[in-house]
């Protein structure tokens, strides 16, 4: 907008909007291209991004086109805000190379976008000046553009230093996120929690269709879309109160004839059927929807599979 022409009636003074920021990339996997990308319509600037493996270099030409390659230390010379975007464990020897190495400049600012850490990983970035950020976005990735339109409405896990805490959350609304504030003692069980229940619920789904694939349905993942989004759905309305099927009804029978069918067919479904059936069963009795007298028989019966059936 020209200088001369003022804002109109209810538009924002350009003059009072947070600085631009050149933004850099360190770990091209799937979130930090897809997070840089969020960010430069928001208006930032990425201005480098490096990666070592093809994949990451292709995702990187791909999300964010015209952007140079280069070295990590040449993205912090480069950039205002670091996305710190590597595996978790990679996380603590990079933070301390790159301050080893002289690369954080004071004043910077540093984001991971770990789960399990909070800030307290981000320290020897803190003493040699760089401002830390842990932002989370509680979303799997694909690695392609639709991941930028999923950050819309996506939670993030955010811990930083009281201080920043506004600039955090203002990072997460530019990039259309929700944040949420985690306490840096809270992280790791904040992330089991969602380990819990996005990465594990993917292997039920992947197991559950390989069982009706073998039972002859030929499109297992048409028949499972439905009922996963509505079960989905209930438990989230209702939590505990959703639970159905014969382990919350007490059907030990029927439990009983899936553990056998599934020794045939499956046994290396059968542990995680039986440890998802006894917290099930758990959680039914303890809201009161499994009958103590049908619990017995269904505890038994989980017991027995355990053991191999031979008791």
């Amino acid at each position: 907008m020209n200088a001369s022409h003022p804002p109109g009636p209810g538009l924002p003074d350009p003059s009072e909007r947070p600085a631009r920021l050149t933004v850099g990339v360190v770990g091209a996997g799937r979130v930090g291209p897809a997070l840089a990308a969020s960010l430069q319509l928001a208006g930032h600037r990425p201005v480098a991004v490096s990666g070592v493996s093809d994949a990451s270099v292709r995702r990187a030409g791909e999300m964010l086109p015209d952007v140079p390659l280069v070295t990590p230390a040449e993205v912090l010379a480069r950039a205002d805000l670091v996305l710190l975007t590597v595996p978790d464990d990679a996380l603590p020897s990079l933070i301390e190379g790159l301050v080893e190495t002289g690369a954080v400049r004071p004043g910077q600012l540093l984001v991971h976008t770990s789960g399990r850490y909070g800030v307290d990983v981000l320290r020897p970035a803190l003493r040699a000046g760089g401002l830390p950020l842990a932002l989370h976005p509680a979303m799997t990735f694909t690695g392609t553009a639709v991941d930028v339109q999923r950050l819309a409405g996506c939670s993030f896990g955010v811990t930083a230093p009281e201080e920043l805490r506004l600039a955090a959350e203002a990072l997460v609304i530019e990039m259309g996120g929700e944040p949420e504030w985690i306490e840096e003692a809270a992280r790791p069980l904040y992330h089991a929690a969602l380990a819990l229940g996005a990465n594990h619920l993917v292997t039920l789904v992947a197991e559950s269709m390989e069982l009706l694939r073998q039972a002859g349905v030929t499109a297992p993942d048409r028949m499972l879309g439905p009922l996963l989004g509505a079960a989905l759905d209930n438990a989230l309305r209702s939590g505990d109160a959703a639970l159905t099927g014969p382990v919350a009804r007490g059907d030990a029978g029927t439990v009983a004839a899936h553990v056998s069918e599934l020794r045939k067919h499956a046994p290396q479904t059968v542990a995680g059927y039986l440890a998802m059936a006894r917290a099930t069963a758990d959680r039914a009795l303890a809201h009161g929807l499994l009958k103590p007298e049908l619990a017995e028989d269904l505890l038994g019966v989980l017991a027995n599979g355990a053991d191999g059936g031979e008791r």
